[in-house]
Protein backbone atom coordinates (compact mmCIF):
# COMPACT_ATOMS: atom_id res chain seq x y z
CA UNK A 1 0.00 0.00 0.00
CA UNK A 2 2.81 2.43 0.76
CA UNK A 3 4.72 1.87 -2.48
CA UNK A 4 1.99 3.18 -4.86
CA UNK A 5 1.46 6.26 -2.66
CA UNK A 6 5.20 6.95 -2.49
CA UNK A 7 5.53 6.48 -6.23
CA UNK A 8 2.57 8.84 -6.86
CA UNK A 9 4.02 11.54 -4.63
CA UNK A 10 7.45 11.26 -6.28
CA UNK A 11 5.92 11.37 -9.76
CA UNK A 12 3.88 14.44 -8.82
CA UNK A 13 6.95 16.20 -7.39
CA UNK A 14 8.94 15.36 -10.51
CA UNK A 15 6.16 16.71 -12.74
CA UNK A 16 6.16 20.02 -10.84
CA UNK A 17 9.95 20.42 -10.88
CA UNK A 18 10.13 22.47 -14.14
CA UNK A 19 7.58 25.00 -12.91
CA UNK A 20 9.49 25.41 -9.65
CA UNK A 21 12.78 25.88 -11.49
CA UNK A 22 11.54 28.41 -14.03
CA UNK A 23 8.94 30.44 -12.13
CA UNK A 24 9.99 33.76 -10.64
CA UNK A 25 8.23 33.69 -7.30
CA UNK A 26 7.09 37.15 -6.17
CA UNK A 27 6.40 35.80 -2.68
CA UNK A 28 10.05 34.96 -2.14
CA UNK A 29 11.09 38.60 -2.53
CA UNK A 30 8.16 40.30 -0.78
CA UNK A 31 9.33 40.48 2.85
CA UNK A 32 13.04 41.00 2.15
CA UNK A 33 14.69 44.35 1.66
CA UNK A 34 16.23 44.80 -1.77
CA UNK A 35 19.96 44.18 -1.91
CA UNK A 36 22.46 43.72 -4.70
CA UNK A 37 21.62 43.89 -8.39
CA UNK A 38 17.95 44.09 -9.44
CA UNK A 39 16.05 40.81 -9.60
CA UNK A 40 13.61 42.17 -12.18
CA UNK A 41 14.81 44.97 -14.44
CA UNK A 42 14.55 46.20 -18.00
CA UNK A 43 17.48 46.84 -20.31
CA UNK A 44 15.56 48.90 -22.86
CA UNK A 45 13.57 52.13 -22.96
CA UNK A 46 10.26 50.43 -22.18
CA UNK A 47 9.21 47.32 -20.31
CA UNK A 48 6.18 45.12 -19.89
CA UNK A 49 5.19 42.63 -17.21
CA UNK A 50 2.56 39.96 -17.71
CA UNK A 51 1.15 38.87 -14.38
CA UNK A 52 -1.26 35.99 -13.73
CA UNK A 53 -3.44 36.52 -10.68
CA UNK A 54 -5.79 33.95 -9.20
CA UNK A 55 -9.29 34.70 -10.49
CA UNK A 56 -10.81 35.06 -7.03
CA UNK A 57 -8.01 37.27 -5.69
CA UNK A 58 -7.88 40.12 -8.18
CA UNK A 59 -8.91 42.63 -5.49
CA UNK A 60 -5.66 41.95 -3.58
CA UNK A 61 -3.57 42.58 -6.68
CA UNK A 62 -5.50 45.73 -7.56
CA UNK A 63 -4.95 46.95 -4.00
CA UNK A 64 -1.22 46.41 -4.54
CA UNK A 65 -1.38 48.52 -7.71
CA UNK A 66 -3.31 51.25 -5.88
CA UNK A 67 -0.71 51.29 -3.09
CA UNK A 68 2.08 51.59 -5.67
CA UNK A 69 0.38 54.53 -7.39
CA UNK A 70 -0.34 56.26 -4.07
CA UNK A 71 3.25 55.69 -2.98
CA UNK A 72 4.56 57.18 -6.22
CA UNK A 73 2.77 60.41 -5.40
CA UNK A 74 4.38 60.75 -1.97
CA UNK A 75 7.89 59.30 -2.44
CA UNK A 76 10.96 61.53 -2.44
CA UNK A 77 13.04 58.91 -4.28
CA UNK A 78 13.52 60.33 -7.79
CA UNK A 79 14.25 56.93 -9.37
CA UNK A 80 11.15 55.31 -7.90
CA UNK A 81 9.07 58.36 -8.81
CA UNK A 82 10.27 58.03 -12.43
CA UNK A 83 9.62 54.28 -12.48
CA UNK A 84 6.11 54.49 -11.10
CA UNK A 85 5.29 57.75 -12.87
CA UNK A 86 5.04 55.88 -16.14
CA UNK A 87 3.16 52.80 -14.91
CA UNK A 88 0.02 51.72 -16.76
CA UNK A 89 -1.84 48.62 -15.62
CA UNK A 90 -4.40 46.77 -17.72
CA UNK A 91 -6.55 43.74 -16.99
CA UNK A 92 -7.14 41.63 -20.09
CA UNK A 93 -10.68 40.66 -21.04
CA UNK A 94 -9.53 37.21 -22.13
CA UNK A 95 -7.96 36.12 -18.84
CA UNK A 96 -5.34 33.40 -18.54
CA UNK A 97 -5.24 29.63 -18.23
CA UNK A 98 -6.91 27.97 -15.29
CA UNK A 99 -9.40 30.75 -14.64
CA UNK A 100 -6.65 33.19 -13.68
CA UNK A 101 -6.81 36.89 -14.51
CA UNK A 102 -4.08 38.30 -16.72
CA UNK A 103 -2.70 41.77 -16.06
CA UNK A 104 -0.40 43.73 -18.34
CA UNK A 105 1.83 46.31 -16.66
CA UNK A 106 3.51 48.78 -18.99
CA UNK A 107 6.44 50.97 -17.99
CA UNK A 108 7.06 53.47 -20.79
CA UNK A 109 9.55 54.93 -20.36
CA UNK A 110 11.35 52.42 -18.15
CA UNK A 111 14.33 53.24 -15.99
CA UNK A 112 17.06 50.93 -17.26
CA UNK A 113 18.59 48.50 -14.79
CA UNK A 114 16.29 49.60 -11.93
CA UNK A 115 14.39 47.16 -9.73
CA UNK A 116 10.85 46.51 -11.00
CA UNK A 117 9.80 43.70 -8.67
CA UNK A 118 6.45 45.04 -7.46
CA UNK A 119 6.84 44.19 -3.78
CA UNK A 120 10.29 45.74 -3.63
CA UNK A 121 8.95 48.89 -5.30
CA UNK A 122 6.15 49.00 -2.74
CA UNK A 123 8.65 48.71 0.10
CA UNK A 124 10.55 51.69 -1.32
CA UNK A 125 7.47 53.94 -1.20
CA UNK A 126 6.37 52.93 2.30
CA UNK A 127 7.59 54.54 5.50
CA UNK A 128 9.41 52.44 8.12
CA UNK A 129 6.31 52.68 10.35
CA UNK A 130 4.09 51.44 7.52
CA UNK A 131 6.46 48.54 6.85
CA UNK A 132 6.40 47.47 10.52
CA UNK A 133 2.62 47.66 10.85
CA UNK A 134 0.91 44.27 11.35
CA UNK A 135 -1.69 45.11 8.69
CA UNK A 136 1.12 45.63 6.16
CA UNK A 137 2.50 42.16 6.85
CA UNK A 138 -0.99 40.71 6.42
CA UNK A 139 -1.38 42.64 3.18
CA UNK A 140 1.94 41.27 1.86
CA UNK A 141 0.78 37.72 2.64
CA UNK A 142 -2.57 38.29 0.93
CA UNK A 143 -1.03 39.97 -2.13
CA UNK A 144 1.72 37.38 -2.61
CA UNK A 145 -0.88 34.64 -2.30
CA UNK A 146 -2.85 36.22 -5.15
CA UNK A 147 -0.12 35.45 -7.71
CA UNK A 148 -0.89 32.34 -9.76
CA UNK A 149 2.55 32.41 -11.42
CA UNK A 150 5.70 34.50 -11.50
CA UNK A 151 6.30 37.52 -13.68
CA UNK A 152 6.77 37.31 -17.42
CA UNK A 153 9.02 40.19 -18.45
CA UNK A 154 9.50 41.81 -21.83
CA UNK A 155 12.07 44.54 -22.47
CA UNK A 156 10.71 46.58 -25.39
CA UNK A 157 12.40 48.58 -28.13
CA UNK A 158 10.30 50.83 -30.36
CA UNK A 159 10.23 50.04 -34.07
CA UNK A 160 11.03 53.03 -36.24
Amino acid sequence: MRRPLTFSICAFALALAPSVLYAQDPAAAAPAKPAGPPKLSFTTDAGLLLVQIKGDQTAAFEELVAKLKAGAAKTEDATVKAQLGSIKVYKTAEGAAGGNALYVILFDPATKDAEYELFQLLQKVMTPDELRAPETQEFFKKATGAFAAGYNKLSLTPVK
